[in-house]
């Protein structure tokens, strides 16, 4: 099937799921992740209306950027773990950072958007497994409340919401626990009314369990092999 029909299924399905959740799919965004895509099969589903798009490394998509240059109203999410010292690289490629683990990061990022004159969307990336191979602060960690008083001060990052990669099971209905404890926290950290820190994005769902992730309050779906079939590089 092409990129075009694959989006058509995957629309389909995110409304039946917003429907069964009492919500409009308008409140859901659907990015589509082209990592390790070309630009050719990127283009294909930006001419099917995708308008939102994640890339893991800030290496591989400054490689393609160029190519992508005209799509002027396309967003570009970094998803994958940012190091520090690509910080202002990624400031400079990327409308959002979703994939922030650090107070550290949070500042290598703020000081490059001063520099750069603009302001970085970011999301704060929550572990809510145990998995050592996951990046992300552990909701229960003394990181995160470190992270959160320190993003008070950081003017040129607009703090967002949420996302979080629960573990792979082959059942979608697994990851069901790991999604609410992420609305439970987001909802915990936004009845702070912390200044400069909003709580309405919460980014979970990923192509084999985003209708889960919708019912249980996703704002944000990443699918990827959905959209582009399966990859040699592991699978969104």
């Amino acid at each position: 099937m092409s990129v075009s029909d694959n989006l058509a299924l995957i629309r389909e399905r995110i409304g039946k799921a917003a429907a069964r959740a009492g919500r409009t799919p308008d409140s859901i965004t659907l990015m589509a992740v082209s990592k390790t895509i070309e630009p050719e099969r990127i283009l294909q589903a930006y001419r099917a209306g995708v308008r939102v798009f994640g890339e893991n490394r800030v290496q591989e998509f400054e490689g393609k950027a160029s190519a992508l240059a005209d799509l002027t109203d396309a967003e570009w999410h970094l998803i994958g773990h940012l190091q520090t010292n690509k910080a202002r690289k990624a400031v400079e490629l990327f409308y959002g950072v979703d994939s922030v683990d650090s107070l550290r990061l949070a500042e290598k990022l703020n000081q490059s958007a001063q520099q750069a004159g603009k302001t970085l969307a970011v999301l704060i990336e929550i572990k809510v497994g145990n998995e050592e191979s996951k990046s992300g602060i552990s909701a229960d960690s003394p990181e995160l409340e470190e992270l959160l008083q320190g993003m008070v001060k950081l003017e040129h990052l607009q703090v967002s919401g949420l996302m979080t990669i629960p573990p792979y099971t082959e059942d979608p209905e697994d990851a069901r626990p790991y999604f609410r404890s992420l609305r439970s926290l987001r909802e915990t950290i936004a009845s702070r009314k912390l200044a400069c820190i909003q709580m309405d994005m919460l980014s979970m769902g990923m192509s084999h369990d985003f209708e889960v992730a919708i019912e249980e309050g996703s704002t944000c779906v990443r699918v990827g092999t959905a959209i582009f079939g399966a990859r040699t590089h592991g699978q969104l």
